[in-house]
């Protein structure tokens, strides 16, 4: 049972990542999903998330209007597109699954993560 993130870079402030999450030995479609981000010196930080069987999501104040997550039940995959990157979007980023409420995320299973860096 794994979750593996990719997609990761290194981009220039207002550039664009797509991040990607690929789940082995156990169906997404069941799950809530999302991603949280660790970056050096501070707390986790709970991204987006989507919930299993309808489109409710969630997003943190400080991606909002910015991050896009969904998700591909058919690949078994959830992704998070970002926009307009900041430097303060530096972080690793895990995918996960958890409890997702359009203003609740936690999460309680995730894989390795992958690396985004924003600077100029």
């Amino acid at each position: 049972v794994q979750l593996q993130a990719s997609g990761g870079g290194s981009v220039q402030p207002g550039g664009s990542l797509t991040l990607s999450c690929a789940a082995s030995k156990f169906t997404l479609d069941y799950y809530d999903v999302g991603w949280f981000r660790v970056a050096p010196g501070k707390e986790r930080e709970g991204v987006s998330c989507i919930k299993d069987k309808n489109p409710s999501t969630y997003y943190a104040d400080s991606v909002k209007g910015r991050f896009t997550i969904s998700r591909d039940n058919v690949k078994n995959m959830v992704f998070l597109q970002m926009n307009n990157l900041k430097p303060e979007d530096t972080a690793v980023y895990h995918c996960a699954t958890g409890l997702c409420e359009t203003y609740y995320w936690e999460p309680d299973f995730w894989g390795q993560g992958t690396q985004v860096t924003v600077s100029s």
